[in-house]
């Protein structure tokens, strides 16, 4: 796959290639909605002799635009994201710098630079994408805009249950901690790429060595609790549980340093600086203040146990 970098006004145009049946969406997560755009745009370009594109846009509109967030967390970070477009078979990917001046460009002046001047010759996208200055781009527009120059697929809202599968709608289940679901919508576990750092060193003092890891920046972490983890190390998968939290029975209340504590089954290696992946299954229960040591390690046994079991079953 072929990773284009554009910025506007400086860097908008590639190589002679193409033509292109692309994609356009942020996609952050890349669930079964973001999918079925994708899919759609990969169909059109095998059967139209066309190449399948898609375009995202970096940094998140949001820390551009000013609308009250102060930090944007990613459900895919651009470089996870890129894989996972890879794995889908798209042959190209357009990232578009998504700066002020890009921000105030008109839907024609999008249109023009970025569909036509690219040699895209399909586009696809959600029936709810907008595009251009202030988002007063809409896909009924973007046919207007392509008559005589290119086609358009409007992809209609995906359903799971009775909700729109949407990127927002995983953060929320993140933030509740419900990963069976986040796995349902993305057709995938959810997954925290990052490296092993070292720690306090408690785990291995009451006999459950953990993997402390270091999220790459932008991830999204789950809420606090015991979880089913696999970790992917050198391609291959460690059955694990994890603890996603600030240690009460041994921190003062008031340290809030966030640690995500991996005690893979059965293994027993020294992987400090090791780049991993968390794979996240199933949240068990919350992280809990032990009145002792004693009594922590028990309820450990019980997680360590419930993820043996519950990682089995799925396999």
């Amino acid at each position: 796959m072929a990773v284009h970098y554009l910025t506007y006004p400086v860097n908008i145009t590639i190589p002679d290639q193409g033509p292109f049946s692309l994609a356009l969406g942020f996609f952050d997560g890349i669930h079964k909605g973001h999918q079925a755009v994708i899919q759609s745009a990969i169909e059109t370009a095998k059967e139209s002799g066309m190449k399948s594109a898609v375009m995202t846009f970096d940094p998140h509109p949001s820390l551009v635009l000013g609308k009250g967030k102060d930090k944007v967390l990613y459900i895919t970070p651009l470089e996870q994201k890129i894989e996972i477009l890879n794995d889908l078979g798209v042959d190209d990917i357009f990232i578009v710098r998504f700066t002020s001046e890009f921000s105030q460009l008109s839907p024609e002046q999008f249109v023009e630079l970025f569909i036509k001047d690219l040699n895209v010759q399909h586009v696809t996208a959600g029936f709810d994408y907008s595009f251009g200055a202030f988002g007063k781009g809409s896909m009924e527009m973007m046919r207007t805009l392509g008559e005589g120059f290119f086609n358009v697929t409007v992809i209609e809202k995906q359903i799971a249950g009775d909700e729109k599968i949407s990127s927002t709608k995983i953060r929320h289940l993140l933030v509740e901690g419900e990963m069976e679901e986040i796995h349902s919508l993305l057709g995938r576990p959810y997954r925290i790429d990052g490296f092993v750092v070292h720690g306090e060193k408690r785990g291995r003092e009451i006999g459950f060595p953990t993997a402390n890891v270091q999220p790459y920046g932008g991830a999204y972490v789950p809420t606090t609790g015991i979880y089913a983890v696999r970790m992917e190390l050198h391609g291959k998968l460690y059955d694990g549980v994890c603890s996603v939290g600030y240690n009460p029975t041994f921190n003062n209340p008031d340290i809030r340093d966030l640690t995500i504590e991996v005690h893979l089954l059965d293994f027993d290696r020294n992987i400090y600086g090791e780049e991993v992946s968390v794979l996240w299954y199933k949240r068990f229960r919350d992280e809990l203040k032990f009145d002792s040591v004693e009594a922590l390690i028990e309820e450990m046994e019980r997680d360590k146990e419930k993820a043996a079991a519950y990682l089995q079953s799925i396999e």
